[in-house]
């Protein structure tokens, strides 16, 4: 079988030191690898010169999400402690989420200030509740008012640590404005105020939301990538970032999570809804040109995501150059730029 649609194949050594923990301090003083598919060559730079590598012509689309403080810790009606992570709302009062601890449906989970009702288990694993305050559903955004007073944010399993204030700060991107992430779309973490400003004064940008939930995170856990299920998650595409799209213009796309959007619009033409498109080296962008991204877990739908863009090959020779250069990985790591 071609190696290409293998999940095997996207597997890589990675020194568990390389897991990036903490964010760089500045945000733009990350690695960048800059990666230029006309020459094929390499170059090693520094996230606050980017602007010399973008090309004169491209217009910029990013994701505006915002995260939410999606994690909270509470108890049972009959005592046992549970932990839930806010992922998704499936409408206005319903709300998919994961609990660590063992739920039945009808049964009530207490938080500071809230409750929750189980109304149905999932066969992923997920479950979908309905939060009261008091005898009040809330509606979405209702309770983002209260995982703010009482939540965590959801940093990825891999940090491995507890969120800290800083959190709050570096786990949220500069232009993040809408909210209902539960994780931050992490090529864009990279931008300080004032850099965002000079790529703003060079290029056109634009923004798409794309509320990334707890599926970004799902690993590929069968043996043919082509056979394993997508998840899905809301995007909006507002008019004048739709007329870009529309355009001939060249788009570089800041993340993973604006490249499926922009690809989902780009074959359904759609500008809202739930966006579940997998990018992969047999299914290849067609709209978007350029990829700023970071560095992905070994088997991720990340990975085959900017595979599709230059290959199984290409992709795994440069993240061993990454590994062999130190480069720092996955949310809070270093940055590479596609051209």
């Amino acid at each position: 079988m071609d190696k290409e649609l293998l999940t095997s194949s996207y597997d890589f050594y990675l020194p568990k030191e390389l897991i990036a923990k903490y964010p760089a301090n500045p945000r733009d003083s990350a690695k960048l690898l800059v990666y230029d598919r006309n020459k094929d060559t390499i170059t090693h730079s520094i996230f606050r010169d980017i602007l010399k590598f973008i090309p004169k012509e491209s217009a910029v689309v990013y994701n505006d999400t915002k995260v939410i403080k999606a994690r909270i810790f509470g108890k049972k009606n009959s005592g046992g402690k549970v932990e839930l992570l806010v992922n998704k709302p499936l409408d206005a009062i319903r709300i998919n989420v994961y609990i660590r601890g063992k739920v039945k449906q009808d049964t009530k989970l207490v938080f500071d200030g809230i409750t929750a009702k189980v109304i149905n288990l999932n066969e992923d694993g997920s479950r979908d509740v309905v939060f009261y305050h008091g005898n009040k559903e809330l509606r979405f955004e209702e309770l983002i008012p209260f995982l703010e007073k009482i939540g965590h944010i959801p940093l990825p399993p891999y940090i491995d640590r507890d969120d800290e204030k800083l959190d709050e700060v570096e786990y949220q991107s500069v232009f993040a404005k809408k909210e209902g992430a539960i994780a931050a779309p992490t090529a864009s973490l990279h931008f300080t105020d004032e850099l965002f400003e000079k790529l703003k004064q060079n290029h056109k940008t634009c923004e798409v939301t794309l509320h990334v939930g707890a599926g970004t995170f799902k690993p590929v856990d069968v043996d043919v990538i082509t056979k394993h299920k997508i998840h899905s998650e809301y995007f909006s595409i507002p008019k004048t970032t739709k007329e870009v799209l529309d355009s001939d213009k060249e788009i570089l796309a800041i993340g993973t999570t604006a490249t499926r959007t922009i690809e989902f619009y780009a074959r359904e033409k759609l500008t809202k809804g739930e966006a579940n498109l997998f990018l992969h080296p047999k299914n290849k962008p067609i709209r978007v040109n350029h990829l700023l991204t970071n560095f992905h877990l070994p088997k991720s739908t990340l990975i085959m995501l900017v595979a599709s863009f230059i290959g199984l090959d290409k992709t795994k020779e440069l993240y061993e150059e990454a590994v062999k250069e130190k480069y720092r990985f996955f949310s809070y790591g270093d940055a590479m730029l596609i051209l």
